[in-house]
């Protein structure tokens, strides 16, 4: 029989077997907190039990009381206060604490992770799938041909990959560059921490046109121009003899965009497109009217010279 059932026996007056002295020694000061919670006849306990345990649980159950007495006189003292305040401080008070509140939710609602997603953009043959592998693995990837899809990967750039410590992966999207495929460059806009427009230098002039017009429907989009996205004009295959350096790429884009700029303004808003426009008015356009950060810098995918291209997007996506 256990120790309850003895203890329950003997209080309805039962006759039972005298209790071991090895069985009360097994339960310890269990035994005796309930010996002493049960207000009955005394119950004969070894010596050791007696000298030892008993005191412990009178102990205890002395400063829970005095904690218990304590909490009430805390409540007691704070509920004196609270009527000694005069009501116009508890509402000033009470709508402090309210808005404070509120403050923290709304930032925890709309405060979003920032994003690792970086753009490369431009017309096909320009260099974007190079210059993606040489920054996933510092390959090439010369037999290549222009993809129907995006070509995207999450990973650390390759130029970090032998670096110790924690490095945050990029999320890199090739947006393939063909006309009828650039609407899938919208759906990856939204999340864009960073735009690489990729311009084929060696090739430049004959796309003149094509290239200002794919630029400055990006610069116009709404999913750029609110988060004022950054935008890096890549002038690819800048180690060719022949190539046009970026100042000259730079100053020719700004001319063909402002001539973009006044042309589509003639067009009906029915027709028009983009969903901003660019430049101030009655002035020639230059990059440095964008709402969002346009820089220009020069690269060469073939030979690896990319570190500007690294560059901007550790700016834009931090380690």
């Amino acid at each position: 029989m256990t120790i309850f059932g003895l203890i329950e026996s003997k209080r309805k007056g039962r006759k039972k077997k005298p209790i071991e002295q090895s069985t009360l020694l097994g339960h310890g000061s269990e035994l005796v907190c309930l010996h002493k919670i049960l207000n009955t006849e005394t119950l004969p306990l070894p010596n050791l039990v007696q000298t030892g345990s008993f005191t412990d649980c009178e102990l205890k159950m002395e400063g829970m009381e005095q904690w218990k007495n304590e909490a009430k006189q805390w409540l007691q003292q704070g509920i004196e206060y609270a009527y000694q305040i005069p009501p116009t401080q508890l509402y000033a008070a009470a709508a402090v604490l309210l808005l404070t509140t509120l403050f923290f939710l709304i930032v925890r609602l709309f405060k979003r992770p920032k994003s690792s997603t970086i753009v490369l953009s431009g017309l096909s043959g320009s260099g974007k799938t190079v210059l993606f592998y040489q920054l996933q693995d510092g390959s090439s990837h010369q037999g290549t041909v222009t993809s129907m899809e995006p070509n995207e990967g999450t990973f650390i750039l390759h130029s970090e990959s032998s670096k110790k410590g924690k490095i945050k992966p990029v999320h890199l999207v090739d947006v393939p560059g063909h006309s009828r495929l650039r609407p899938k460059l919208d759906e990856f806009l939204p999340q864009a921490a960073g735009i690489v427009f990729v311009v084929d230098a060696l090739e430049f002039l004959p796309n003149l046109r094509g290239v200002s017009e794919y630029l400055y429907d990006i610069l116009t989009k709404a999913s750029v121009v609110k988060r004022k996205v950054p935008v890096l004009i890549c002038c690819n295959k800048a180690d060719k003899v022949t190539a046009h350096t970026k100042e000259f790429i730079r100053k020719q884009l700004e001319k063909e965009i402002d001539k973009l700029r006044v042309s589509r303004s003639g067009i009906s808003e029915a027709d028009v497109a983009n969903d901003f426009t660019l430049g101030i008015p009655e002035e020639a356009f230059s990059f440095s009217h964008c709402s969002n950060k346009v820089t220009i810098a020069e690269s060469s995918g073939l030979t690896g010279d990319i570190s500007q291209v690294e560059q901007f997007i550790r700016e834009h996506v931090f380690p």
